[in-house]
């Protein structure tokens, strides 16, 4: 800055300090300068007589002011011979302006500008000592941050006086009041009596040897509470009777509360991983467990699969042997009857219908296993059925077999065909028998159980029926095999196989499962279980009157089956009762029959039909012809659980005196007011079709189309 109001001066020395490379400024008067007296301004070039008159107290306060760092600078114009004159005012600026030149007018130019560039370097010293000042502020600023962020705290200890300089956080710290008379005994002090002595060896030994000084002990505030600290320290050493302990604390409390956390754990670590292990172990235990039950159910359900496909196999081919049965045993017992008085032909044909009945026998079984047989279901005691056939089963047995019964007072009852599960029960005490053949006991018992819902039964309450042996027993390929049909382990011609396949078959009919269980050597129990039903019991039935062999009148009788044999078989067993019979191959050629005129006083119909069975056409007939008698003929019991019609039935193969008494019983129920068969066929003949014929069938009347 450059403050010289009168002349030239101050316009000569801005170009000698442009010339110099200086830059500069020109104060236009005294306030404007003293307003740049500030820390960034470089010196001042100012005349004497400038400043002679000026007001100096505002720039002795402003230089007053100045930072620890900054001395400015001040180049002061004086004219020559005033220099010694003017003494006073000489020693009045520089009092006020402290670092001050003065330089004598007229001056060489080169002599101003070297006074001025001596001024401005030391101006830019005073610059490098502020940068200086400042970055030692900064990082002090910035350790002090570093301290407090850490929580360490500072701390100075005079080895030779023992006076000790604490910041607040080592007073904290350690537990000590603040103040600055702190002593190595109050440092002493503050330490764990247990660990003063390992204090004390560690401060003179850092002393003695200089070494670092670096330990961790235990801490007791005022209040009895017990720390921990950590202590870091290094000798410094300003002559050799000047050395100090520098260094900062730290508190650990929550580090070796840790630490000993972490020791306890470490102290049961082998306790844990025992523990650990031994879950794992169950639970892969468990995870095998499981796999092996789901392999097990997926084997069952394969099982389950495959016997119903046999079943489905096996029930269509005794279903198509029934027909086949049925024309032979048909047209068997028409020859019985003609060739009565011929013993030789007698003989031929009773044992043509003995061998006949045994194919029967057999695909009766097949349907069983099938589950399509037909049962004749009701309310009733599995209890009592086993009391009551326990003499049989000791005589099927033998002496041999110690028979003992296991049977409640009562139990539910449940929904069984009483001579379908007395015969099933009967065949698993012979199996049982045949796997004992020097003896043993035999046990059946009754109990009731709960059960889950699996693959074969629902969730609910059941009769279980127990027959278990100690035979040689059977392994386990053997047992998944037991339920199949034809597979048996007697030898050749002394069983069919069947026996275990039917009772499996029967069980499932009744909504129930049979459940094998066998060890070899120990012996084998098969369950039969029945669900427990709400119905109550049957009222005993009353016994069937017998029905002769020659019928108690003449019908007009209407077959409908579509295999021909079976028509063909069963149109002659009729005639030979005395009926007149037309045969057609289809539900829809009977439709058309009795869509007409023509009198029809009883029909008799196969179920399994192409097109429509036997229970839709049943449902048409008596849509044309209401009340009129009906018998369902079916090789099995595939008949819809809820019919709309109630039907009749008589299951394939079946002989002529079984016919004839089945539609006795029906026709029972439905008395005829009209004449004989044949009486409709002749007023039905040509000019006598206006006459009608009233027939009353369970009390309602009709008239035939």
């Amino acid at each position: 800055m450059i403050y010289a109001p009168a002349g030239r001066d101050a316009a000569v020395a801005a170009a000698l300090l442009r010339e110099a490379g200086i830059a500069s400024s020109v104060c236009a008067d005294f306030s404007a300068l003293e307003r740049s007296l500030g820390d960034d301004a470089g010196f001042v070039v100012a005349t004497e007589e400038a400043l002679r008159d000026e007001d100096l107290r505002g720039v002795a306060a402003r230089l007053r002011a100045q930072s620890a760092w900054s001395d400015l600078p001040f180049v002061v114009l004086t004219r020559r011979g005033e220099g010694t004159a003017r003494a006073p005012d000489g020693t009045r600026l520089e009092s006020v302006l402290g670092n001050v030149t003065f330089l004598e007018r007229p001056f060489h130019p080169q002599t101003f500008i070297s006074v001025a560039r001596v001024a401005a370097k030391a101006r830019e010293r005073q610059f490098e000592a502020r940068a200086r000042i400042e970055e030692l502020r900064e990082g002090e600023e910035r350790l002090r941050t570093a301290l407090l962020a850490g929580r360490l705290g500072p701390w100075e200890l005079n080895l030779a006086t023992g006076s000790l300089r604490a910041s607040p956080t080592f007073e904290a710290i350690m537990g000590l009041g603040g103040g600055d008379g702190l002593t190595r005994g109050d440092l002493l002090r503050a330490v764990h009596r247990d660990d003063r002595e390992r204090v004390v060896g560690a401060l003179d030994g850092a002393a003695a040897s200089g070494a670092e000084y670096a330990i961790e002990h235990r801490v007791v505030w005022p209040d009895g509470s017990l720390h921990w600290a950590d202590f870091r320290a290094r000798v410094v050493r300003k002559s050799a009777h000047d050395a100090r302990l520098v260094g900062v604390a730290s508190e650990i409390t929550d580090r070796k509360d840790a630490e000993h956390a972490l020791r306890a754990v470490n102290e049961t670590l082998e306790e844990r991983v025992a523990a650990r292990t031994r879950e794992l172990r169950d639970a892969h235990a468990a995870v095998l467990a499981e796999i092996e039950q789901r392999k097990r159910a997926e084997d069952d359900l394969r099982q389950v699969q495959k016997l119903e496909t046999l079943g489905q196999l096996t029930g269509g081919v005794a279903h198509d042997f029934n027909n086949l049965l049925m024309a032979v045993i048909g047209n068997l017992d028409l020859l019985r009857k003609r060739f009565a008085d011929h013993a030789e032909a007698m003989r031929l044909v009773d044992g043509a219908l003995r061998g006949a009945q045994r194919g029967a026998a057999l695909t009766q079984r097949l349907l069983m296993f099938a589950r399509r047989q037909e049962l004749a279901t009701e309310p009733g005691s599995l209890v009592e059925l086993v009391r009551g056939m326990a003499d049989l089963i000791e005589r099927s047995v033998g002496a041999q077999i110690d028979v003992r019964l296991e049977l409640p007072a009562t139990v539910p009852l449940v929904m069984l065909d009483t001579n379908q599960i007395e015969l099933a029960i009967l065949n698993l005490a012979i199996n049982a028998r045949d796997a004992m053949p020097d003896g043993g006991v035999l046990t059946i018992g009754v109990d009731t159980v709960e059960a889950a819902a699996d693959i074969e039964l629902a969730a609910g309450a059941y009769v279980r029926v127990r027959v278990s042996d100690t035979g040689h027993g059977m392994d386990e390929q053997t047992l998944r095999k037991a339920v199949e049909p034809f597979f048996s382990t007697k030898e050749l011609g002394k069983g069919t196989g069947l026996g275990l396949s039917m009772i499996h078959g029967l069980a499932a009919q009744l909504h129930g499962a049979l459940r094998l269980s066998s060890e070899v050597g120990s012996g084998t129990r098969a369950e039969i279980w029945l669900p427990v039903t709400a119905e109550p019991a049957a009222e005993p039935a009353k016994a069937p009157q017998a029905a002769s062999g020659a019928p108690s009148r003449t019908l007009s009788i209407l077959v409908v089956d579509d295999d021909e044999l079976v028509a063909f078989s069963t149109a002659n067993m009729l005639e030979d009762l005395g009926h007149a019979v037309v045969a057609v191959a289809s539900a829809r050629q009977a439709l058309d029959i009795l869509a007409g005129r023509d009198p029809v006083d009883f029909v008799v119909t196969d179920y399994a039909m192409p097109g429509m069975n036997g229970v839709e056409f049943a449902e048409r007939a008596r849509q044309l012809r209401p009340g009129l008698p009906m018998l369902l003929v079916s090789g099995y019991a595939d008949l819809p659980q809820r019919s709309p019609v109630d039907l009749p039935r008589l299951g394939k193969p079946y002989h002529q005196q079984q016919l004839a008494a089945e539609i006795e019983r029906q026709l029972s129920a439905c008395e005829l007011r009209t004449p004989r068969a044949q009486a409709f066929a002749d007023e039905a003949a040509p000019g006598n079709r206006g006459v009608d014929h009233e027939v009353e069938c369970n009390g309602r009347h009709r008239r035939p189309l």
